[in-house]
């Protein structure tokens, strides 16, 4: 009997493994083809669709499908190749697709991720999207790019695809001349992804000064909390601060500014930034308010305030060049409610094995953008922009609700409790795992019987790894 059920159990987790790629280590497993999709415009040269095929041959892509395509007819594709997949018999471990136009074509880029978030085929497997400009303008040439990319995962196939970017995005920045553009990435994975699927075979070795930041100099953190009519504001607050605290930074806090407060409170910290005598090595920044409808953060007298030119306005800092900036807003980003998407039965062992019964539909996506504009720094640093250096963590993924409860939200309480657990760890894997936590929560919200999912949106331009405690 207790045979039957240790292989009844076996059987079971097998299955749950099956419908969630993640797998139980905090990494996607990849279990199943790899499938590839490149969409590239007319006036894309051959050279460059070349390339994109042989980078993903090189990582284990069998199936590269190749549509030459104008820019509106990509969605269109996009469904055709959601069908093939869903009409796919065997597994599918992963999906990698190329959008590649003239520089400031490629529009509605959601869109088209979200049609692909729909397919039954890659459900809780990685998604990965990769925006490329090619032509006259483009910055850089997709072709340094994709060589880049295609080296370091040959030299370092067991590093998740998140630390190879950081990686790249550093090598990109140092070999460029004068050029202000600053690639940057979009993250809702929910674990580890190693394209190489390989282990280390031996320790990996400490990493070299120049590729983590020296978090030497001072550490700065600025907290606006809007707590009137959001219960629960209070313990993040708290929370949020002491862990500051544990971590070194001196904290600025200001409870309930008004929108234009908003402005003025980031002002005055980059201006108080500037005159320290010292060197500033990092700066923090937690935005907690209500949202609006479009992704407005809205301020105690319920105006207005673009979340964009608060980080505009600290990306102009001249203590902060070639210094991290992290940005963790707390606050809705549209009205939609994500049921998620799951199994439709509901076997008894999958309630025994606590198996997440649904992923929230925007989970799982990565995208790439190679060649983001931003403005040229002051600074003699090759490549440097002031888009550049910047962390950015969403409580919701775009159009979406952020959840908060009396004890506190899900962001910022998740957070808390990783980084307290381990403060010495890569920032960008820790957040990871923040938002495989969240997402395995089932909420309900306060005008809503339903339960509900979250997903955490992560926006990195660091150029090098992140640690907060040395």
């Amino acid at each position: 009997m207790a045979f039957l059920v240790a292989g009844t159990l076996q059987a079971a987790s097998q299955l749950a493994d099956a419908q969630d790629s993640l797998g139980r280590k905090g990494e996607y497993s990849l279990q199943g083809s790899r499938v590839a999709l490149t969409l590239s415009s007319h006036g894309v040269s051959t050279a460059t669709v070349a390339a994109l095929d042989y980078v993903f041959r090189s990582l284990g892509f069998e199936n590269c499908e190749k549509k030459k395509t104008s820019v509106q007819c990509f969605l269109e594709e996009l469904v055709w190749f959601r069908e093939q997949l869903d009409a796919h018999k065997g597994p599918v471990g992963c999906a990698l697709v190329a959008l590649v136009a003239p520089s400031g074509q490629l529009r509605h880029v959601q869109l088209l991720v979200r049609e692909l978030s729909h397919c039954g085929a890659l459900r809780g497997c990685p998604k990965v999207f990769l925006l490329l400009s090619s032509g006259c303008g483009a910055a850089p040439e997709p072709g340094v790019f994709l060589t880049g990319l295609r080296e370091l995962c040959g030299r370092s196939p067991h590093w998740s695809l998140l630390r190879l970017l950081t990686e790249l995005f550093c090598r990109v920045a140092e070999e460029s001349t004068g050029d202000t553009y600053c690639p940057f990435f979009q993250s809702s994975l929910r674990g580890a992804l190693c394209l190489g699927g390989v282990e280390p075979w031996m320790p990996e070795p400490e990493p070299s000064p120049r590729a983590q930041y020296d978090l030497l100099g001072v550490k700065a953190a600025l907290l606006l909390a809007v707590i009137q009519d959001r219960p629960g504001a209070q313990h993040d607050v708290k929370a949020l601060g002491d862990l500051c605290r544990a971590l070194g930074f001196k904290i600025t806090l200001r409870m309930d500014p008004t929108a234009q407060g908003f402005q003025a409170e980031l002002a005055q910290f980059r201006e108080r930034l500037d005159t320290y005598r010292g060197p500033v090595s990092c700066a923090l920044v937690a935005l907690m308010a209500h949202g609006g409808p479009q992704g407005q953060l809205l301020g105690a007298d319920g105006q207005e305030v673009q979340p964009e030119a608060l980080v505009q306005e600290l990306s102009h800092c001249r203590a902060l060049r070639g210094r991290p900036k992290i940005f963790l807003l707390q606050s809705c980003r549209g009205g939609n409610r994500d049921a998620g998407v799951g199994p439709v039965a509901l076997p008894w062992y999958w309630r025994w094995l606590r198996t997440p019964l649904a992923i929230p539909t925007q989970a799982d996506v990565l995208q790439i953008h190679t060649d983001a504009q931003g403005s040229p720094s002051r600074d003699p640093i090759p490549g440097s922009s002031d888009q550049a250096d910047i962390l950015t963590v969403y409580a919701a993924t775009e159009g979406c609700v952020a959840y908060r409860d009396e004890k506190g939200s899900d962001l910022i309480q998740t957070l808390v409790e990783v980084l307290r657990a381990n403060p010495r760890g890569d920032l960008l894997e820790l957040l990871t795992e923040v938002n495989r936590r969240v997402c395995e929560l089932d909420v309900l919200g306060p005008d809503c019987n339903e339960l509900r999912k979250a997903c955490l949106e992560i926006r990195s331009s660091l150029r090098r790894r992140l640690c907060l405690q040395a």
